[in-house]
C-alpha cells in the first residue's frame, strides 16, 4: 500500500528440519506461454508476511518482494523468511516518500539504507528497485543505477491498495501476458486470498510465475535458462527439486548438444555436497563444471544453502 504499516509482533517462516518442502501445485505447470512477475510492495509486515508466504508456497508460486527499508530493519526475521520461502527480495526505498521531491543525496540515502537493511536481514543485495507510487525521474534513476539497481515499475496495477476486492485482484492478474509484471501489496487479506485463484488462472493459460530480469526488467524463467550463442550451441535449463530446511536439490537439463560443459555458479555461502549423472569438477568453492558421463543430458546436485535459497546461475558451452 501507499501507507506503510509496521506492526510489533515478528515471526519467522522456517521449514521443519525433518519435513521436506514440496514445490506446490504449480511446480509442474506448463510454462509454454511464458512467465509473469508477481510483485508485492511494502513488506515485510509482522501481521501478514508469513500468511502471504504460506499462500504463495502452497500454490507453487514465487514472487518479488519490494521491501521498504524501515520494515526490513524492524522485521529482519521476515526478510530471511522471504528468502527461505524462495522469493526474491528487492528495494522499495526506506521510508516510502515521494522520491522525486528529494535531493539527489536524499534519494541515495533512501536507497542505500534499504540495501543495508535487507542485507542485514539475510536478503542479500537487491538488484531491483521500485520507486514508491511509481514516481521517478532521471535523478532517481541515476541514484539507483549507482547502487547497481534497475528500476522496475509495473504493467498491471491490481488496485489492491485502492480497495479492490479479491475477485477484482484476480481479474487484474488475468490480464497478464508473457513478460509482464503486476503490482500487489503485502498487507491486505484480499490480496492473500487471491493467491490460489491467481495460480489456477496462470496454469490455465500456460503461464508461470517468474523472476524479474535485472538486465531487461521483464519477467523470465526463474534463474535457470541459458541462451545459446549465435550460430548454435547448447541450452541448460534449471528445475527446482526437493527442499529441506538446510539444503535443496536442483536438476539441469541440457539441449542442443550431446557433448557439453555446464558451469554452475552458486552464491556464497552455498556449497554443493552431492551430484549425480555427470562428471564434475570444482574450480572454486562456489563454481562447479559438469560434463556428460554417459548418463544422458540431465544431471543433478544438492546445495547446502547456508541461509541463501537463491537458485544457481548456469552457462552452457557445446563441444
Amino acid at each position: 500500500m501507499r501507507v506503510l504499516s509496521v506492526l510489533a509482533v515478528a515471526a519467522t517462516l522456517l521449514l521443519a528440519p525433518s519435513t521436506p518442502a514440496t514445490a506446490g501445485p504449480a511446480a509442474a505447470a506448463d510454462c509454454a506461454n511464458g512467465y509473469v512477475g508477481l510483485t508485492y510492495d511494502d513488506g515485510p509486515n509482522a501481521g501478514n508476511t508469513n500468511t502471504l508466504l504460506n499462500a504463495l508456497r502452497s500454490n507453487g508460486l514465487r514472487a518479488t518482494m519490494f521491501n521498504t527499508g524501515q520494515n526490513a530493519a524492524a522485521n529482519p526475521g521476515l526478510v530471511a523468511a522471504q528468502v527461505a520461502a524462495g522469493m526474491w527480495v528487492a528495494n522499495h526505498s526506506y521510508t516510502h516518500p515521494h522520491m522525486t521531491t528529494l535531493s539527489a543525496a536524499q534519494m541515495s540515502s533512501e536507497l542505500s539504507r534499504t540495501q543495508s537493511a535487507i542485507r542485514a536481514g539475510g536478503g542479500g543485495t537487491p538488484v531491483l528497485f521500485r520507486p514508491p507510487y511509481g514516481e521517478t525521474n532521471a535523478t532517481l534513476q541515476s541514484a539507483a543505477s549507482a547502487l547497481g539497481l534497475r528500476q522496475i515499475i509495473w504493467d498491471v496495477d491490481s488496485q489492491d491498495w485502492n480497495g479492490a476486492s479479491t475477485a477484482q485482484i484476480v481479474q487484474a492478474a488475468g490480464r497478464l501476458t508473457n513478460g509482464q509484471i503486476i503490482l500487489m501489496h503485502d498487507q491486505y487479506a484480499t490480496t492473500v486470498a487471491a493467491v490460489p485463484q491467481i495460480a489456477a488462472n496462470l496454469r490455465s493459460r500456460g503461464l508461470c510465475a517468474g523472476m524479474i530480469s535485472p538486465s531487461t526488467g521483464r519477467a523470465v524463467a526463474p534463474g535457470g535458462t541459458t541462451t545459446p550463442p549465435p550460430g548454435g550451441g547448447c541450452t541448460a535449463t534449471y528445475a527446482e527439486g526437493q527442499k529441506w530446511a538446510d539444503r535443496f536439490n536442483g536438476q539441469v537439463t541440457v539441449s542442443g548438444a550431446s557433448n557439453w560443459t555446464v558451469t554452475v555458479t552458486l552464491q556464497s555461502p552455498q556449497r554443493i555436497t552431492a551430484t549425480w549423472n555427470a562428471a564434475v569438477s570444482f574450480p572454486s568453492s562456489t563454481v562447479m563444471t559438469a560434463r556428460p558421463n554417459g548418463s544422458g543430458n540431465t544431471f543433478g546436485f544438492t546445495v547446502m544453502h547456508g541461509g541463501n535459497w537463491s537458485w544457481p546461475s548456469l552457462t552452457c558451452t557445446a563441444g
